[in-house]
């Protein structure tokens, strides 16, 4: 039953990493933008630079939801990172995801605000879905603010069950998104990783936390994240990392340590990045020896 558990649990963790779909087109790239800026400081660690990015867009242009969702991600990776729950051992082994390696407690205050930047995306996105049933920022909000609410409450409160149950909210604004702006391709991590995590599911597992259009092809869930990290917007690093996971779970090192190389270029301030670079290191010297 613990193993059942565990392996709901990284389901429901991946089921809303991002808004679900498919790509069918490459785009140029857009000029990068406060929202960019404020995810290059988060993926650095910069959770003070990431605020502070945020609230200066906020005097700006307050009625932007994606401000809020972003804002509850920064408060979020805050709490992973203080938790030790960003480092890859913690992946590496399936009962961290019930049990987590650290006993740590959450921090009542970040949660307050993690909670109240929630709140507050949600409110200015369904705002402007009432008026504008399409509108991109307001759905995206929507999808990024059921994804930190997933990863909150199964990694930081460790409540299992709980965060399967929330998995479906973001599934409906996902859709309408995706339906309208393809190609969106920080979408192929949610399909990436759920296509792998599946594909290592019992029969019986698989048939319980059915999810449409997902078969459990882990070739194709590596070839989804490949997707995201070359060309999503706000999510390619993570899709980086997630395939870093990946690599060291099927034992393939040297793929690993090139793509956590090319991780800590990008993110030279990042401690974790760098950490897990030089263990990764190590371990490929030891194996060509």
């Amino acid at each position: 039953m613990a193993t059942i558990t565990r392996l709901l649990a990284a389901v429901a963790l991946a089921a809303v990493t991002c808004c679900p779909g498919r790509a069918q087109a490459s785009q140029p790239p857009p000029d990068p933008g406060p929202l960019d800026r404020a995810f290059q400081r988060l993926y650095n660690f910069d959770f003070a630079g990431s605020l502070s990015i945020l609230d200066a867009e906020e005097r700006t242009d307050p009625q932007n939801p994606l401000i809020g969702s972003v804002r509850a991600a920064t408060f979020l990776f805050m709490e992973l990172n203080r938790m030790k729950i960003l480092e890859t051992r913690f992946f590496m082994n399936d009962d961290n995801l019930v049990d987590g390696s650290s006993r740590s407690v959450p921090d009542p205050a970040v949660r307050a605000k993690l909670f109240a930047a929630l709140d507050h995306a949600r409110k200015l996105a369904k705002a402007r879905l009432a008026t504008s049933p399409d509108d991109v920022d307001g759905l995206f909000a929507l999808c990024m603010s059921a994804s930190v609410e997933t990863d909150y409450t199964a990694l930081v409160e460790r409540r299992t069950w709980r965060s399967t149950k929330l998995a479906p909210v973001a599934l409906e604004p996902a859709r309408k998104l995706l339906a309208r702006t393809p190609p969106f391709y920080d979408a192929y991590v949610s399909f990436g990783t759920l296509e792998y995590i599946m594909g290592e599911l019992p029969f019986f597992v698989r048939w319980f936390v059915h999810i449409d259009g997902i078969k459990g092809d882990q070739r194709r869930g590596i070839e989804d994240l490949k997707l995201a990290a070359y060309h999503g917007r706000y999510y390619a690093p993570f899709a980086r990392i997630l395939l870093v996971v990946v690599s060291l779970r099927e034992k393939k090192i040297a793929d690993a340590e090139a793509l956590l190389t090319a991780l800590v270029r990008d993110f030279p301030e990042n401690p974790v990045l760098r950490k897990e670079l030089a263990i990764v290191t190590e371990r490929a010297r030891s194996l060509r020896r």
